[in-house]
């Protein structure tokens, strides 16, 4: 049997997006039996990496779930958008990442979990140390 996956795509490939920019793209859980499918949660978020705390926001979330009668088949490609927030941008820095992404997770019978994620890039902020333009 195929392992269980989640595919996440964006409109025309894009990995850079505006402030202000509509993020449309699909997803598509695979290798999921119908009867073992219980939820499926799309998530537009950012998230911080370095030292210190880290931290997170959701900029869109939408949850389709059984008891709401509302799950995607297995193998369907379910489409998204979202208009993207002027802030916080990507950034690259020493210290501090910001990092943003689509996550999609798919929860099944028996508390498994499968989780797939697309990383973007909010803004064209240079990375630190990179070349001057």
């Amino acid at each position: 049997m195929t392992q269980p996956a989640v595919n996440v795509r964006f409109d025309g490939d894009a990995e850079v997006f505006a402030p202000g920019e509509t993020l449309a793209g699909d997803y598509r859980a695979g290798g999921v039996r119908p009867d073992e499918l219980r939820a499926v949660e799309l998530s537009v978020l950012w998230h911080t990496e370095g030292k210190g705390d880290e931290d997170l926001s959701v900029h869109e979330f939408a949850r389709r779930s059984a008891e709401d009668d509302d799950l995607p088949e297995p193998g369907e490609r379910v489409r998204f958008e979202t208009k993207l927030p002027l802030s916080p941008l990507s950034y690259d820095g020493a210290i501090l990442k910001i990092r943003w992404c689509v996550r999609v997770r798919v929860f099944l019978q028996g508390g498994k979990e499968v989780v797939g994620e697309r990383q973007f890039r909010l803004g064209r902020v240079p990375p630190v140390g990179g070349p001057a333009k």
